[in-house]
C-alpha cells in the first residue's frame, strides 16, 4: 500500500502571529499526518514592542529572545532558516533566497518547499512615504539587528560625547531625533531619558544626562492616534516634563547625514535618527508574487484571511489588509491583532483541510498602552471587562503592559512553559543590570 503523503502547511515569518501559530498547529497535529514548516530570515525571536529597550539598552535580548530551532523541536514543527523570494502558485511552491553569511558566503542554497496549505505571516517595515534621504541615513527599529546596531552607536555617541565635553567643549550635545508619534517613537524617547540617566552608574561618572537631546516629531496633530485624545494629552506632557522636544504637526521632507528638513522650512541636527512612522508592507512583496496588494504594500484578504487570488495561500499579522466589513478602516497592523489572527488561522486551517466553510476573523480591540520606561505608563482597556473603554496610568497601566508581554509568551511556549519563562523573566529584572551596554 502506497504511504499517504503529509499534509504540509507553510508559515512564512515567525513574528507575533506565525510563532505562536506554529506552536499551536505542531501542537494540535501528528508528524505521521502533517509537516508544519516554518520559514524565517532570523534565528532567534525578540517580540518587537520590545525592541526600542533592546535599543536604548534596557532589555537584554539574549535573556528574553527565543531560538527558532530549540522552540520547533520541543513543538513538533520544522524551522527552516531563509527568506523568501518567490511563490510558484501553479507549482504550489515556495522559493527561498540563499541565505549568506557575513563573509558573503553562501550557508543554504536557494530552495524549493512544496506546500498544501500557506500563510503568510511576513511582517511589515517602517513607512518612510519616499522621502529623499530617509532609507539611506535613518534608523529602524524592524528587527533585534536593528535595535542592536542602535544601541551600540547609542554608547558610541555617548562616550564621544563625554570625552568632548571633558576635554574640548563643555556645552556640546548629542542631538537624537525620532520621527514618528507612535508606540515606538514615544516609548523609546522615554527609554532613552532613563538610559540618559542612568550613564554615570556605568563608567561615565562625569557624564551629563541633559546634554542628550531627545527631540520626537510626528506629522499628525497628536501622538500615539491610538489612544483617547486626553490620555495622549498626557503622554505629551509627560515627555515634556522628562526633557524631550515633542513637536506635533512636524512634516519632514528630507534627510541628510545629521540634519532633518522639515516643511515649514526649519532643520534640526541630528546625531542619531530614528524612523517609526508607521507600518507598511516589504517593498519585495510585489516581486514574490502576484498576488493583490493594498496601497501600502499589504497583501489583500478577505474577512476569512484567505487570499482572493488563491484559496490555499492566507496572511495574518502586519502584512496582510483585512477590511472585515464595506466603509470599515483595516485591521490596524498591531501586536493584538497579529496574535488573534494566529489564533484564528488554527481553527480556520483545519476547517479549510476538511473543506468545510471559513469563518470570518473578528478583531477585538482591547485598547492600547504605552511604557514611558520606568516613569509611568498610560493607555486606555476596551472590552467587557471594564464596561467600554477605560483609561488607566501609573502602576495598573504598567501591569496590564506588562501582561500583554505575558499573554505573548504564553502564546509562544504554552501555558506550563510560559508560566515557567515569566518566572525567570522576573527573576532576571533583579540580578542583571539595569542597562546592557555591550
Amino acid at each position: 500500500m502506497a504511504k499517504r503523503r503529509k499534509t504540509q502547511i507553510v508559515v512564512v515569518g515567525g513574528g507575533a502571529a506565525g510563532l505562536g501559530l506554529v506552536r499551536k498547529l505542531g501542537a494540535r497535529y501528528s508528524r505521521d499526518t502533517h509537516d508544519i514548516i516554518l520559514i524565517e530570515k532570523n534565528r532567534t525571536h525578540v517580540w518587537k514592542p520590545l525592541l526600542h529597550e533592546v535599543a536604548a539598552g534596557a532589555l537584554d535580548a539574549n535573556a528574553d529572545e527565543v531560538g527558532y530551532g530549540g522552540h520547533a523541536a520541543r513543538w513538533n514543527y520544522r524551522f527552516f532558516n531563509g527568506s523568501l523570494e518567490r511563490i510558484d502558485r501553479e507549482r504550489q511552491m515556495v522559493v527561498t533566497s540563499p541565505l549568506i553569511d557575513e563573509d558573503g558566503e553562501v550557508v543554504v542554497d536557494r530552495h524549493e518547499i512544496r506546500y498544501d496549505w500557506l500563510v503568510l505571516a511576513l511582517g511589515g517595515v517602517s513607512n518612510d512615504f519616499g522621502i529623499e534621504g530617509v532609507r539611506e541615513h535613518a534608523m529602524f527599529l524592524e528587527s533585534r539587528r536593528q535595535a542592536d546596531r542602535f544601541r551600540r552607536r547609542l554608547l558610541n555617541a555617548c562616550l564621544r560625547l563625554n570625552e568632548t565635553r571633558q576635554h574640548d567643549d563643555s556645552t556640546a550635545t548629542l542631538p537624537i531625533c525620532i520621527v514618528g508619534g507612535g508606540a515606538t517613537g514615544v516609548e523609546l524617547s522615554a527609554e532613552l531619558v532613563s538610559s540618559a540617566k542612568a550613564l554615570r552608574s556605568y563608567g561615565l561618572e562625569v557624564f551629563d544626562d541633559s546634554a542628550v537631546k531627545v527631540t520626537l516629531l510626528e506629522a499628525g496633530p497628536r501622538l500615539v492616534p491610538a489612544l483617547p485624545e486626553d490620555v495622549s494629552e498626557k503622554v505629551e506632557d509627560q515627555l515634556r516634563a522628562l526633557g524631550v522636544e515633542v513637536r506635533t504637526d512636524t512634516m519632514v521632507t528630507k534627510v541628510t547625514p545629521g540634519r532633518v528638513e522639515m516643511q515649514d522650512g526649519r532643520a534640526i541636527e541630528a546625531k542619531l535618527l530614528l524612523w517609526a512612522t508607521g507600518v507598511r508592507g516589504d517593498h519585495a512583496l510585489s516581486e514574490m508574487s502576484d498576488l493583490e496588494l493594498s496601497d501600502q504594500g499589504r497583501i489583500v484578504v478577505e474577512p476569512t484571511l484567505r487570499t482572493p487570488a488563491d484559496p490555499r495561500i492566507f496572511a495574518i499579522g502586519d502584512c496582510c489588509h483585512c477590511v472585515l466589513e464595506d466603509g470599515e478602516p483595516p485591521v490596524p497592523p498591531r501586536a493584538q491583532s497579529a496574535q488573534q489572527m494566529g489564533d484564528h488561522m488554527v481553527a480556520q486551517l483545519h476547517r479549510a483541510q476538511r473543506g468545510e466553510p471559513l469563518t470570518p476573523f473578528v478583531y477585538r480591540d482591547r485598547g492600547a498602552l504605552v511604557s514611558l520606561s520606568r516613569f509611568t505608563a498610560m493607555g486606555s482597556l476596551m472590552g467587557n471587562l471594564v464596561g467600554g473603554r477605560m483609561a488607566i496610568e501609573g502602576r495598573v497601566a504598567r501591569f496590564a503592559y506588562m501582561s500583554l508581554y505575558r499573554l505573548h509568551i504564553i502564546s509562544v511556549h504554552g501555558w506550563r512553559r510560559g508560566l515557567v519563562h515569566i518566572f525567570s523573566h522576573e527573576v532576571n529584572k533583579v540580578t542583571r543590570p539595569a542597562l546592557k551596554l555591550h
